[in-house]
């Protein structure tokens, strides 16, 4: 009986992935069992006919709780702002993070962030993939016939659920907040 292995049980484990945007956001909820991926859910939040910022926000906050309390993810992913020139673009786009950061923490789902870099290089080997090639992939990984929107948006949501996926288990993730307390301790920079 030294000899004998027995495997854990493995849970079903399902992912909310978010791309934060604020005229359209992408969102992709899969399942992983046993190492197997399948896809639940896919849509976007087009958010391009709000009158304003705020508006837009409380959207995106009412959005993800919403997804969270439909599908009951056991962890969120999102994508990190990336550093682009417009700072009123990357500011919009922090926001839209942090409000579906909120939302997740707010019912106590742990959150991992990933840079697109990092997002393009699980999916596609490539960190300077298109969005079009980061689709196609997770169209040939998930068995899908074919893509189910127009936006790609959408896509960029489900790859960071999938990337998210292959880098369960590992210690080193881009940052891991299981709470509040855990964001602020990880983030001392945003306290003021």
């Amino acid at each position: 009986k030294k000899n004998l292995y027995i495997c854990p049980m493995q849970a079903e484990k399902i992912i909310l992935g978010i791309d934060p945007g604020t005229s359209v956001m992408g969102f992709g909820i899969i399942s992983v069992h046993k190492g197997k991926m399948k896809l639940i859910a896919i849509e976007e939040l087009v958010m391009k006919k709000e009158p304003n910022h705020e508006t837009k926000l409380k959207r995106i906050f009412d959005k993800t709780l919403a997804l969270i309390d439909e599908f009951h993810p056991d962890e969120v992913a999102l994508e990190a702002p990336f550093f682009g020139k417009n700072v009123q673009s990357m500011l919009k786009l922090g926001r839209a993070q942090g409000v579906a950061m909120a939302a997740s923490l707010h019912r106590d789902i742990p959150i991992t962030e990933y840079s697109p870099k990092k997002v393009k290089m699980a999916i596609t080997g490539n960190g300077n993939a298109s969005k079009e090639q980061v689709a196609g992939m997770l169209q040939n990984l998930l068995a899908m016939k074919e893509f189910p929107t127009k936006y790609l948006d959408a896509s960029d949501g489900l790859a960071v659920a999938v990337c998210h996926s292959f880098n369960l288990g590992k210690p080193e993730n881009d940052k891991n907040y299981t709470g509040w307390a855990s964001f602020l301790k990880q983030n001392p920079d945003r306290i003021k």
